[in-house]
C-alpha cells in the first residue's frame, strides 16, 4: 500500500463567528485539502455543538474569540472529546491555553495553505496511527511562545533555565537554547518541583540532568551540557534533599 493511500480521510466541521472567516477555510480545504470533508460550518459554540452531536467529526476547526461563548467554552462542553481540535485565530497569544486543552495545532489567520496542509498530515497521522482519533494531553511538556504560534518541549529536554532580567534562558539538550519573555518566577511555578528546583535566584535547574556536585571555594553542580551553576548557600540544605530524592540515594 502506498502512503497515499494510507493516509486517513478527514471529516471537519469549521467554528468561526465571521462568515468570511468560514468561507474562506472551507475553498482552501477543498481545493488544497481533498483527504478533508467539510461536514458543516457552525457560527456559535451552541451551532457548533449540535453539528458535533450529529455528524460525529473527526477533527474541528474552531476559532476562538467569538461572542458570548468563546472556543475555550465549547471544549468544556466535551471533557472526554473523540475529535481533535485545531485552533483557527487571529490571535496568537492564546497558544499555551490551546496546548493546555489538548488542541492538536494552532493556525494564524489568514491561513498559510503550507501549514494547513502540514497541520492535515499531522491529523491523519493522529488518526491512523491507532485506526482511531487519539488526543494528546501534554501532562509532561513546557510550552514555549514562538514566533508564529507556540513550541512544545518535553521536561526531560529542559536541562536548566537562567533569568536575564524580565526575560529567561531556557537551555536544551539539542543546543537549540531559547529565550523567553517570561520570568524565571514564571517557569518555577509552572514546572513540576520534584525535578526542577531553583539553586539560585537565576537558575532553575533539571535535577535528572546534574552530573556532578563541587563543594570546594562554594557549591556548584556541572550540568549535562558542560555548564558549571552556583547554588546559594541558603537553597544548599534543601538541594540535598531533592537531589536524594531524584537520584534514590542515602
Amino acid at each position: 500500500m502506498s502512503s497515499q493511500n494510507a493516509l486517513a480521510l478527514l471529516s471537519a466541521i469549521i467554528v468561526d463567528d465571521e462568515f468570511h472567516g468560514r468561507e474562506n477555510l472551507k475553498k482552501i480545504l477543498e481545493n488544497y485539502c481533498q483527504d478533508v470533508k467539510v461536514l458543516g460550518c457552525a457560527d456559535s459554540v451552541l451551532s457548533a455543538k449540535e453539528l458535533v452531536d450529529k455528524h460525529q467529526p473527526d477533527v474541528v476547526f474552531l476559532d476562538i474569540n467569538m461572542p458570548v461563548l468563546d472556543g475555550f467554552d465549547f471544549l468544556e462542553e466535551y471533557a472526554d472529546r473523540n475529535f481533535l481540535v485545531v485552533f483557527v485565530s487571529a490571535h496568537d497569544q492564546f497558544g499555551i491555553n490551546a496546548v493546555k486543552v489538548g488542541a492538536e495545532d494552532y493556525l494564524l489567520k489568514p491561513v498559510n495553505i503550507k501549514e494547513l496542509k502540514q497541520t492535515v498530515k499531522k491529523l491523519q497521522y493522529l488518526k491512523t496511527k491507532k485506526g482511531s482519533v487519539e488526543i494528546i494531553q501534554p501532562t509532561d511538556r513546557l510550552v514555549l511562545p514562538a514566533s508564529h504560534g507556540f513550541e512544545v518541549l518535553e521536561f526531560d529536554d529542559l536541562i536548566r533555565l537562567e533569568a536575564d532580567g524580565s526575560y529567561t534562558k531556557v537551555v536544551v539538550k539539542d543546543g537549540k537554547n531559547k529565550m523567553v519573555s517570561r520570568t524565571l518566577k514564571d517557569f518555577e511555578d509552572t514546572l513540576p518541583k520534584e525535578v526542577f528546583f531553583r539553586i539560585h535566584k537565576s537558575h532553575l535547574i533539571n535535577l535528572r540532568h546534574i552530573k556532578e556536585y563541587l563543594n570546594l571555594s562554594g557549591i556548584f553542580v556541572t550540568m549535562t551540557d558542560g555548564s558549571k551553576v552556583e547554588i546559594s548557600r541558603r537553597k544548599a540544605p534543601e538541594f540535598i534533599q531533592k537531589i536524594r530524592a531524584v537520584l534514590k540515594t542515602v
